[in-house]
Formats: structure tokens, sequence, C-alpha cells
């Protein structure tokens, strides 16, 4: 990888990335099984009323893509950890935030993507408008990303950690909270028949600034991390 161009050090991580989750293809279901099972649970638990699951429908569909994107975290550098990936990361004369958008983009591809593509079998579950469908789409399509790029940091800063899941819990759930507000809130509009533009544009104002920073952030991490 030293002496390969950015470029193709990028998909030759990228590329070793998806083919360990594939090879792990549990740690790719989990999450997916996690996100299905907690949002069909809740018609059992609160009831079959169809107005009253359309109406907390997106928040449901949302707090459990973000349990699911939170659960799959520490997948991200953990067999790069464990083998000393990471130090030869490190090493590599290519910059540290660009490989980490590798991979970044390899831990959405294998558990934000699957989130979105079955989230249109939840949202008939839970009787969502046809318009809110396609907003609950493309916000999955928006936010999921944002949450990989973002847990991605707080994955960097407990890396080194024995037991850094609740650390990292409490790390990351916080940031999270403005993707989760902006998300769901577009799809209950888009429900309501409204305009949501405005909560599309903070989404994608968001993604930008996650794509932007969260890489060098996550770099620098690592950089503390195994210090």
């Amino acid at each position: 990888m030293s002496t390969a161009p950015l470029s193709h050090a990028f998909l030759i991580l990228f590329k070793r990335d998806l083919t360990l989750a594939y090879r792990k293809r549990a740690e790719i279901v989990n999450p997916l099984l996690f996100f299905v099972l907690v949002t069909a649970m809740f018609p059992l638990g609160i009831g079959a009323d169809p107005a009253q699951l359309r109406d907390i429908g997106p928040g449901i569909i949302w707090v459990a893509a973000l349990l699911a994107a939170l659960l799959s975290l520490e997948t991200i550098f953990r067999s790069d950890f464990e083998d000393g990936s990471l130090e030869q990361l490190l090493l590599c004369p290519h910059p540290l935030s660009i490989l980490m958008l590798a991979k970044v983009a390899a831990h959405w591809v294998t558990t934000g993507l699957p989130l979105l593509l079955v989230a249109p079998l939840l949202a008939v579950l839970l009787d969502l408008p046809e318009e809110a469908r396609s907003t609950l789409l493309i916000t999955l399509a928006l936010g999921t990303p944002v949450l990989s790029l973002v847990g991605t940091i707080g994955v960097a800063l407990t890396v080194g950690l024995r037991r850094g899941g609740m650390i990292l819990s409490l790390l990351v759930l916080p940031l999270y909270v403005p993707v989760l507000i902006f998300a769901a809130s577009a799809v209950t509009t888009a429900g309501a028949g409204l305009p949501v533009s405005a909560h599309l544009f903070l989404l994608t104002a968001l993604l930008a600034l996650a794509v932007s920073l969260s890489p060098a952030a996550t770099a620098a991490a690592l950089r503390i991390s195994l210090s």
C-alpha cells in the first residue's frame, strides 16, 4: 500500500474491509436483526392502532436504526487493532484521514446500507403514509453515514480500552441526537403532507460537516489512543 497512489490505497482498504466483513457475516446480520426486531416489537407492546403507529413510527424506526448503528461500531477497528493493522496504517505515507474515510465507507456499506434496504418493509409494518416512506429512505440515506462517521471518532478514542463499550455509548449518543431529531421530524412532517426540504437540507449539512471533519478527527484520535 505504501507505493500505491492514494486512490488505489483507498480502494484496497475499502475492498479489504468488505472482504473481512463478508467472512464475518454474523457481524452484519446482528445489527440488521436488532433493527427489525426492535421495530417489530413496538406494535406488540403498545397495540396495533394504525393512527398511533403512524404518529410514533418515524421515531421508532430512527431510534432502532441509531441503536443498531451503535451496536456495530466496535467492529470498525477491532480486527485491525488485534492483528496490528492499525499501527501499519499509522506508518503508511498516505494521509490517515483518507484511509479512515475508506474504512467508514466500508462500514456503512455493511451496516447502514442493509438498514436502508429493509426500512421500507418496516415502514409498511408501521403503516406510514406513502410520502413518509420515501422521506424515510432519504433521511436514512443521509443520516446513517453521519452515524458511521461520528461513531468512528468514538471508536478511535476507545479502541485501546478493554471494556470501552459503555464509554463509547456515552461519547457517541449525545452526538447522534441532532440526526435523530431532524430525521424523525422530517418523516413525521412528510406524513402530514408538509414540505420537508428544510429538514433534508439540515441533514445534508450535517453529512457534509461529518465528511469534512470526522476523518481528520478519527485519525487524531487513533494517534492518541495508540501512542
